[in-house]
């Protein structure tokens, strides 16, 4: 809208008239293009004037351009979803969400397949992580309608954390977590399957065999058979050095009893 646009200083009959549409339509969050294809032709005409009037008052948030919610919602997880579609609340995020770490993540993760800005939403940072569509997988909804949004499922979440620990907060808190949780053999192997990377089966095998030697024995199994010849470091983020376990072709840049001692500590 241009600057020159008048913005009147009292709703007039148009503004209640919208207003009053998405109450009755319980309309919480929107995009200016569907709703314009949705509103009465007598208000869809000007109805980039009457939002953008709405919002100049105070009685619309704009959450990135062409994109409003009512002033009083402020679940971001479903306004950062709702901007990307498609996209999964994911990394650290859903770790926190699914309670397997407390330290909180002051930035919002959110997995998608389509290429979008890092934003602010209602003061939180969101940052947006795009892979492949193959890996868009183990999902699931939490919340009901409108208030609805999709994250990743905890195994989903912890094979997210360990092939991007960059996203997943702090390395110490993804041992502890999958170190003291319980984990289904078939959704760690379809996962890790999907995302097809050979450094991070293995590292999953090893912690298996170290922590659920006995509950993870199916994925035990097909991690061994991924294993190639090529060393990998236990921690990515690490230096190159540190006891080899010849079974796993990996490299413990962290001991063994710092990773016992990992799954042990407080926060």
């Amino acid at each position: 809208m241009a600057k020159s646009t008048y913005i009147s200083e009292n709703l007039n009959e148009s503004h209640i008239a919208l207003v009053k549409y998405l109450e009755d339509h319980e309309i919480l969050y929107f995009k200016l293009k569907e709703l314009a294809i949705q509103l009465p032709k007598s208000l869809g005409d000007n109805v980039n004037e009457l939002v953008e009037n709405l919002h100049q008052k105070g009685l619309l948030n704009r959450i990135e351009r062409g994109v409003y919610a009512k002033p009083n919602y402020s679940n971001v997880n479903v306004l950062a979803t709702f901007i990307s579609p498609g996209s999964t609340l994911a990394y650290w995020s859903a770790l926190h969400h699914h309670n397997l770490t407390e330290r909180f993540p002051y930035t919002l993760f959110i997995k998608t397949i389509h290429r979008k800005r890092d934003t602010n939403i209602l003061g939180s940072k969101v940052k947006f992580v795009t892979v492949k569509e193959s890996k868009h997988i183990g999902t699931m909804l939490e919340g009901f309608g409108a208030n609805g949004f999709l994250v990743t499922d905890r195994e989903m979440t912890i094979v997210d954390c360990f092939d991007q620990p960059r996203y997943g907060g702090n390395l110490d808190d993804l041992i502890k977590a999958f170190a003291n949780e319980k984990w289904d053999n078939e959704r760690l192997i379809t996962y890790t399957k999907a995302y097809g990377n050979i450094a991070l089966t293995k590292r999953l095998g090893f912690l298996a065999t170290l922590f659920h030697a006995d509950s993870l024995q199916g994925f035990i199994q097909y991690a061994r058979e991924q294993v190639n010849k090529k060393y990998s470091l236990i921690d990515a983020g690490g230096l190159d050095q540190g006891e080899f376990v010849n079974e796993w072709k990996l490299r413990l840049n962290i001991k063994r009893d710092n990773l016992l001692q990992m799954a042990q500590s407080g926060y």
